[in-house]
């Protein structure tokens, strides 16, 4: 009866299961292929030179057991090794390995420290395909941690950004720009292998591997990888063990020109219980601070949550939310889905008020500030006419005052520029808020009653912050 190399390898497979665990299976067995059967020599095709040499040095017992079951006390394997070339293309050499120990090779592997055979493996990247350059939101913030990114995603590894370090406070949006980085390139350089994966759980894996006795086969499975990026790197501290192991990760990843970035939540030089050599190391690349995000920044962020998940929330809401949830990201966006449940939940409008309910769960207390659409509809209030008409071209003497009182308080208790205040009031210019501001100073100067009407507006705003 003639054997076949697949039903022979795969029976060789069986057994071998049986004697392995199975990450070292998965790792050293499932990528191999059997390409022939001559008589009683096994043919099988693996990804390196440093794979056949793994397999031979842990294996070979394994292997020739297994082998020999199937074709007999003269069973014995070749190889074909997978070798790159200069047009980064691979072709197949091969070694002959007896079992009782005799080696012949047929050709020299060149470069024995490149590990191609990670291309020819299945690796979950543990990415969030969410988390891409299109959904982070650009700004002072975060502009050279966003413009690193995007740069090393064009090209891992071969860019000075390596490794790039991110670290800011939490809920900045740190994990979102590193696995940002991770799905572009996975979308734009399909050959390139990239893992995410957080400092806890690469903690845990090692822990696993020393109890399964199978550290090597971790070490040298992440050494495989083209783009590692590991989350919350600050909690390796006061692991003497994991930060050995990772140090030499690290080590053999950079030197083979593997993008590496890392997120942490204060700089490489403010890692208490971490190794110096591995400080030492995080400093080589670059290191980019991500901020709270400004006022704009944070309403581009809701407004962008808004269109993507179909929401619709009036602007003074959103603009209210940005004034009062200014340090963290998760908590901004937290606060907008919270309201929009609440509205539906009790089926209530939204408005400031609901908004001031559910800001106040999430910060300890409302910040002393108000907004443009507040003011706007607390002076149409005042002088019963509608907000629209604060906003208008008209040049009717009771509206114009109105506007430009407006812009004064706009002006005098909001942080907004001028710019961004002439905006809301129907796209004017700085000079005109400059103008109603003036206007509205030299009225107060000579009519006690206007001054009574200011003031007692910039009182009930106060009292509606107190309130809230």
């Amino acid at each position: 009866m003639v054997k076949d190399c697949n039903v022979v390898w795969g029976n060789c497979l069986q057994s071998i299961r049986e004697s392995v665990n199975e990450q070292s299976f998965k790792t050293w067995f499932e990528p191999i292929k059997p390409v022939g059967l001559d008589g009683h020599a096994l043919t099988i095709q693996v990804p390196n030179k440093f794979f056949y040499e793994w397999l031979e040095e842990h294996y070979v017992g394994l292997l020739k057991k297994s082998v020999r079951m199937q074709l007999g006390e003269d069973g014995r394997l070749e190889y074909q090794i997978l070798l790159r070339t200069d047009d980064s293309q691979y072709k197949p050499t091969r070694t002959q390995k007896t079992m009782d120990g005799q080696e012949g090779v047929d050709e020299e592997i060149r470069n024995p420290f490149v590990i191609p055979g990670i291309k020819k493996m299945k690796i979950d990247p543990q990415l969030n395909t969410k988390y891409t350059f299109d959904t982070y939101i650009e700004g002072d913030c975060n502009r050279l941690a966003r413009s690193a990114g995007v740069a090393v995603a064009k090209k891992p590894g071969g860019t000075s950004f390596n490794p790039l370090v991110i670290y800011g406070d939490v809920g900045l949006g740190k994990t979102h720009l590193a696995q940002a980085v991770g799905n572009e390139i996975i979308t734009k350089l399909v050959n390139k292998s990239v893992l995410y994966v957080s400092s806890e759980k690469f903690t845990n894996q090692i822990i696993q591997s020393i109890k399964n006795n199978a550290i090597n086969d971790f070490v040298n499975f992440y050494q495989m990888i083209d783009v590692l990026i590991v989350d919350d790197i600050q909690f390796l501290a006061n692991k003497v063990k994991t930060q050995e192991i990772f140090f030499h990760i690290f080590n053999q990843l950079h030197q083979n020109g593997k993008q590496l970035i890392l997120t942490s939540d204060r700089p490489p030089k403010d890692l208490d219980g971490m190794q110096e050599r591995l400080i030492s190391r995080f400093k080589w690349g670059l290191t980019a601070d991500v901020q709270a995000p400004d006022l704009e920044t944070r309403m581009a962020i809701l407004e962008s949550k808004m269109v993507d998940e179909g929401l619709d929330v009036p602007n003074n809401v959103l603009e209210f939310i940005s004034y009062n949830v200014q340090n963290n990201i998760r908590e901004l966006e937290g606060v907008l889905i919270s309201i929009i449940a609440q509205a539906s939940l009790n089926r209530r409008e939204i408005d400031i008020d609901l908004a001031r309910e559910v800001i106040q769960k999430f910060v300890s207390q409302i910040s002393k500030q108000v907004t443009v659409e507040s003011i706007k509809e607390l002076v149409a209030d005042y002088f019963e006419m509608s907000v629209d008409k604060l906003q208008s071209k008209t040049r009717k003497r009771s509206i114009v005052i109105a506007r430009q009182l407006s812009m004064f308080l706009a002006k005098k208790m909001t942080n907004q520029s001028l710019k961004a205040i002439g905006a809301k009031f129907g796209g004017r210019d700085h000079s005109t808020v400059i103008y109603s501001c003036n206007a509205v100073q030299d009225l107060m100067d000579t009519d006690a009653i206007f001054k009574d009407t200011v003031q007692e507006l910039e009182k009930q705003l106060s009292m509606s912050l107190a309130a809230g």
